[in-house]
């Protein structure tokens, strides 16, 4: 049986990485050729890959495009990769097309959205959906089937949230955070708000109506505990297992834009009382022989900090210990402040040297970690600070240190969560 994209042959230059491998198993299931390669084996995105029956060659070279193929690459893909050649096309342009193939509930904002997105893929029982990470529910970042809603998650970082045609678009909050992209808070706001002018209905927090024309908004007054959190919405009892006041916001704005969708309220509502959450956003990794308790969290921006540590606090801990990575030398430096404030509310912090991603620490003399760990003891008031340059060194560390009853938080959006595997 013939699918949309039968006949089409797709080459996905980085086809490990969270939007990427959504991408390719949709295009796939559309009935697409589909190939890819990456420059490392391990993806944690594999999985679906492979269910698909797409295995991605290790390793970029030219060779690796087929006849005819068009190459798809993201924003972390340069042009002198020896991949890329016409005919091509950015993974937005490649997600505005299907926003256009049924109708679409679009997430974005600076922080929540793959959290939010989940919840309305959970909620909703979803079929078709683009996560950048795993719904712990299905086990899968991405899907196909034919049920009439498409979510996605709409990405802000390169503004690629503006090729998509949603019909129900979300901003979850907008702050200041991709400074390479983004030259003030007038900027962010100014894009946010363009994206929202693209959909039928808008959906906003209750302090962004500045944004969208005639929006939507949600709010949430939870009552916190060690077991999670619960509030109503629309007559309707919310629980969830996942803590803290941010994904008790997170599950309004879910559950606004699926009613805005005509969907049951009421069974979205028990449903997202199973939610376990989104891979790496305050996910429980397991606990250290020393009875430690180890949750890894995406935090990469101070507001995210704080609110995981503040989530942190809710399950009654004897001590919350932040390992935290910073991510891009061009946050770090702009930044080192306000993630001291927000990691000095840890009982204890441990900080790692930068995870360049897509920057090179030539372009950044003097932004180390280092400034992270200076600006946390300068809030810190005499708490204890450790600054450690390797994974190695801090695994040793916290190992000697982890007792009974402590949250150690891993955080970040580099490869830290390899720490706190290692510790269980």
């Amino acid at each position: 049986m013939d699918q949309p994209w039968s006949g089409r042959r797709l080459h996905f230059v980085g086809i490990g990485g969270a939007g990427m491998s959504g991408l390719a198993v949709v295009a796939h299931a559309l009935g697409a050729s589909v190939t890819g390669s990456d420059r490392a084996a391990g993806s944690p995105y594999g999985g679906p890959l492979k269910a698909a029956g797409i295995e991605p060659t290790i390793g970029h070279d030219a060779a690796n495009v087929p006849e005819g193929a068009e190459v798809v690459y993201s924003s972390a893909i340069p042009p002198t990769n020896a991949e890329r050649r016409p005919p091509e096309m950015h993974r937005a342009d490649l997600l505005g097309e299907l926003t256009r193939l049924k109708p679409t509930i679009a997430i974005s904002g600076t922080h929540g959205k793959t959290t939010t997105s989940s919840m309305v893929v959970h909620a909703l029982e979803a079929k078709s959906y683009l996560v950048g990470g795993e719904v712990r529910s299905t086990g899968s970042n991405a899907g196909w089937g034919d049920d009439a809603w498409l979510i996605v998650e709409a990405d802000e970082s390169d503004r690629s949230l503006l090729k998509l045609s949603p019909t129900i678009a979300v901003v979850t909050n907008a702050e200041l955070d991709h400074h390479t992209t983004y030259a003030s808070q007038r900027d962010v706001d100014d894009t946010f708000a363009q994206f929202l002018a693209k959909a039928t209905q808008r959906v906003v927090p209750e302090n962004l109506t500045r944004l969208a024309e005639d929006p939507t908004t949600f709010a949430a007054e939870p009552t916190l505990s060690a077991a999670g959190s619960s509030f109503d919405f629309d007559g309707h009892v919310v629980t969830l297992q996942i803590p803290g006041a941010h994904n008790a916001a997170n599950a309004a704005a879910a559950l606004t834009a699926i009613k805005l969708a005509g969907g049951d309220v009421a069974a979205a509502a028990q449903n997202l009382a199973s939610f376990e959450g989104a891979g790496r956003r305050f996910e429980r990794l397991g606990t250290t022989p020393t009875g430690a308790l180890v949750v890894d969290d995406y935090a990469h921006h101070p507001t995210e900090v704080r609110a995981t540590i503040a989530a942190a606090r809710t399950l009654q801990p004897r001590r919350v210990i932040a390992c935290f990575q910073p991510h891009l030398f061009s946050r770090t430096q702009r930044e080192a402040t306000a993630f001291g404030r927000a990691l000095a509310r840890a009982d204890l912090a441990v900080i790692l040297d930068v995870y360049p991603a897509r920057e090179r620490a030539e372009d950044f003399p003097g932004v180390t970690g280092l400034l992270v760990a200076e600006a946390t003891a300068d809030a810190g008031n005499g708490k204890r600070v450790a600054w450690m340059r390797t994974h190695a060194a801090a695994e040793t560390f916290l190992r000697n240190e982890l007792c009974s009853g402590d949250v150690l938080l891993t955080m970040g959006a580099g490869d830290v969560d390899s720490i706190g595997r290692a510790l269980i």
